[in-house]
């Protein structure tokens, strides 16, 4: 097991109505603040009239941003450290989810920040300064409600980039398991595979002696598994919501990580899909994820049996690890295709014309040098065209 700092600042306001209690809760910190959010189901759902009646009962006014997008923009970002710069806010409250919650954090980070937010991420430097940012999850996917990490997709020049700091941890997240009931099912399907995704990116290391964390994996795992079945005959069941809600969140608020070296290549590779093509996050990485696991699989035998026996219930020998390896990869296809997700590229309407592009542009290739992805397997740009060919 490796060193590690572990320190979750987020508060956590978990069940039902308790979004009713936003008001309170920001005036405790803040008399104006900035309202961010997306499209109009906030308010088709009622959502937007409980929060701002909330606001107003305690005093609390507000700015709306609205028009944030799946894979956030970078414009809109500026147009909110703007909005807060001229208004004067000092607070913000993100009604949304992982793409709303992620444009709120690129704002804050941006407000007091001397040059251009989008250095931030090109250069991925560590937030100095930002403004406290509070949430109400109504999509429980991205874990961003208390992770440390926010992603903007440059819409000028198709690029995705993440950035990550302590000072972006949400100050307090509310998650209303009743909020999710009328989410489109493939919003559900999407947000089950990114959680699932998340857990991937930590559990397959090379890291040794990390019993409690792999168990955790595991059983975190198998948690949204057996929930989401049931979210794909029934999306108002309120427990397995509530399950699935808590999963996404400890699936990425690095709790899972702690002590074992992290991969993060599948996300890279996907973030060059929804970057270029405006694909799902979730979808792209339904695609994505098994084309790696079937290419690396090979290399990691005693890994890939620990997540066929322990994860995916696949019976047998370590001596016929290939065979338990694959069997694995096949049932998670196939739960993925349960819950209607995309399994290639050709699914996603993505076709050859860019696959070289996108590996040789993850990876910066010049002809001489290049920056290899992954830690569990280490990918050069001729491994990510494999991978993404794999996937058609």
């Amino acid at each position: 097991m490796l060193n590690f700092v572990f320190n979750n600042a987020t508060k956590l306001i978990f069940g039902r109505d308790t979004h009713r209690e936003i008001g309170g809760l920001i005036r405790e910190r803040a008399e104006r603040i900035l309202l961010h959010y997306g499209g109009g189901s906030i308010k088709r759902s009622g959502l937007y009239d409980q929060v701002t009646s909330s606001l107003r009962e305690h005093g609390v006014s507000w700015t709306e941003l609205a028009g944030v997008q799946p894979n956030p923009r970078l414009s809109l970002v500026r147009r909110g450290i703007d909005l807060c710069r001229q208004e004067n806010l000092r607070f913000i409250l993100a009604v949304g989810g992982g793409s709303v919650i992620d444009s709120a954090k690129a704002i804050a980070m941006g407000v007091d920040l001397a040059g251009d937010i989008w250095d931030m991420f090109e250069r991925r430097l560590e937030p100095q300064t930002a403004l406290p940012v509070a949430t109400i999850l109504t999509i429980p996917a991205a874990g961003s409600e208390s992770s440390y990490n926010t992603v903007i997709t440059n819409d000028t020049t198709q690029v995705k980039r993440g950035c990550r700091g302590e000072l972006l941890r949400p100050v307090f997240s509310i998650i209303n398991p009743e909020l999710f009931f009328t989410l489109p099912h493939n919003q559900m399907a999407h947000g089950v595979c990114d959680m699932m995704s998340h857990i991937f990116e930590r559990y397959f290391t090379r890291t040794e002696k990390t019993d409690l964390t792999d168990g955790l994996c595991e059983s975190t795992l198998k948690t949204i598994m057996r929930n989401a079945r049931i979210l794909n005959r029934d999306g108002s069941d309120y427990d397995a919501w509530a399950e699935i809600a808590f999963a996404g969140n400890i699936a990425h608020n690095n709790l899972l990580g702690l002590g074992r070296m992290q991969d993060w290549a599948c996300h890279a590779m996907e973030h060059e899909l929804s970057a270029l093509y405006d694909v799902p996050h979730g979808a792209g990485l339904a695609v994505i994820t098994p084309a790696w696991m079937k290419y690396i699989h090979t290399k990691h035998p005693e890994m890939f049996v620990q997540f066929a026996a322990n994860v995916m219930g696949v019976g047998g020998s370590a001596r016929a690890s290939e065979t338990m390896a694959l069997e694995a990869i096949t049932r998670l296809e196939r739960f993925f295709a349960e819950l209607g997700l995309p399994l290639t590229l050709g699914a996603l309407g993505i076709d050859d014309a860019k696959l070289e592009f996108m590996a040789k542009r993850l990876t910066g290739f010049d002809g001489n040098r290049e920056q290899r992805i992954g830690n569990f397997e280490s990918l050069g740009w001729e491994d990510i065209l494999a991978i993404y060919r794999l996937a058609r």
